[in-house]
């Protein structure tokens, strides 16, 4: 292997001596000023990889240049905006947005294949955007990895728009034989579920790493309070209209239990359902905050809507603080999670009255709600930052083990 300077590099590539190796590892993706959860989950891989590891990471961003970061962000991480600006197309016609965001990849190849070949990072990984078209191309040395937060199924579709003609359906298969035609030249592909992993039976080297739970806090919800939380985007896929269905189930049963979903979005849907079922009283539609692992404490119940996850990881979240899951039993992840009647409950997708069952069955059985809190929080360890990034350390150093050996 050469340095940037053109001598021979005769590092140790071993997974015990990654760390002092002073890998550098440069992550591309849109923006981080977004409160979502591919930006909360990088930013923690981050940190954690300059914190604990002693990597030398760089994310590289394209958007909201002038934005600060959502999510803490460590000093140790270098942050390098491109100011493409792809947000600025949104809402342009669309014969201009399709020039605008053929010119705006030109201009981001350049810039990116710039700050690769200034910056020589050993390992790449695109988070699957816009670079994932030209990435392979782009020949600065470094291990090319691409990193999935979304599911096969409902990655590059257009099931949340209302109107869904043949021109986009035709694009919709276009860009997915296009992906898998980019995805074929990675080094490497991680997905974040079995299940999903199952799906691409084109590729060869794809490997399973769960996200990890950011927070682990030291004390576990008592799940007295009389609250039940749900944590998500307002967006179709997180279906918390059906959630709200069961909910007021659930309230002609315990008046006295509030939910509160915690997210943003267009909420004026949800707004008009909850006036309309009169719940104004019991649930509650809050705004996302840095600090929901607090909310997840004074919580006494969990609920899980969604049409499909990427993984579910606000399930973890909740599992790790001691509050005991209600999900339905989608694509992908929950199943993963969840052990059913023991940490959590797995309903039938789309149920809405064994979701309201299954809330119930929580409230009204105390210490046993209690206990499947207990074993939550136990079964949670499993997703601890720690144990994550030990399997993704593991990962780089035997992709960097690999590459030496066909150097040399």
């Amino acid at each position: 292997m050469e340095n940037s300077d053109g001598k021979s590099d005769q590092r140790s590539i071993s997974v015990e001596k990654v760390r002092p190796m002073k890998v550098k590892i440069a992550y591309c993706l849109p923006s981080l000023y977004v409160a979502g959860g591919m930006e909360r989950v990088l930013t923690s891989k981050a940190n954690y990889f300059a914190e604990e590891m002693g990597y030398e990471v760089y994310v590289i961003l394209t958007d909201g240049k002038d934005l600060k970061p959502y999510f803490p962000l460590s000093p140790k991480v270098h942050l390098l905006n491109l100011d493409i600006n792809y947000n600025q197309l949104y809402n342009k016609p669309l014969l201009k947005r399709g020039f605008g965001y053929l010119y705006r990849q030109v201009i981001y190849k350049k810039r990116l294949k710039k700050a690769l070949f200034s910056i020589r990072p050993d390992i790449t990984v695109s988070m699957l955007r816009r670079e994932i078209n030209f990435i392979n191309s782009i020949s600065d040395g470094s291990i090319k990895i691409g990193e999935i937060h979304v599911n096969r199924a409902n990655f590059r579709d257009f099931k949340g728009e209302k109107y869904i003609g043949p021109v986009k359906r035709i694009l919709a298969k276009f860009w997915m034989r296009q992906l898998i035609s980019n995805l074929k030249k990675l080094d490497h592909f991680i997905v974040l579920s079995e299940e999903d992993r199952r799906q691409w039976k084109e590729l060869d080297r794809v490997s399973v790493i769960n996200n990890p739970v950011s927070f682990f806090p030291s004390v576990a919800s008592t799940c007295t309070n009389r609250e039940v939380i749900a944590v998500g985007r307002y967006t179709y896929e997180k279906r918390f209209n059906l959630l709200i269905d069961a909910w007021k189930i659930v309230h002609d049963k315990h008046p006295d239990w509030n939910l509160r979903i915690f997210g943003d979005g267009d909420r004026a849907p949800l707004v008009n359902q909850i006036n309309s079922l009169h719940l104004e009283k019991s649930c509650f539609l809050e705004h996302t905050i840095q600090n929901i692992a607090d909310k997840y404490l004074e919580s006494s119940i969990f609920a899980l809507s969604s049409l499909f996850e990427g993984f579910g990881i606000v399930i973890c979240e909740a599992m790790a603080c001691g509050v005991p899951p209600v999900s339905f039993n989608c694509p992908h992840g929950p199943k993963e999670i969840i052990k059913d009647g023991e940490d959590g409950f797995l309903v039938e997708n789309g149920n809405v009255e064994e979701l309201a069952q299954k809330i119930c069955y929580l409230i009204e059985n105390e210490d046993l709600r209690k206990e499947i809190g207990h074993r939550a929080r136990i079964s949670a360890e499993r997703f601890k930052i720690g144990s994550i990034m030990n399997q993704w350390n593991e990962l780089f150093g035997n992709l960097l083990k690999s590459k030496s050996k066909c150097v040399s």
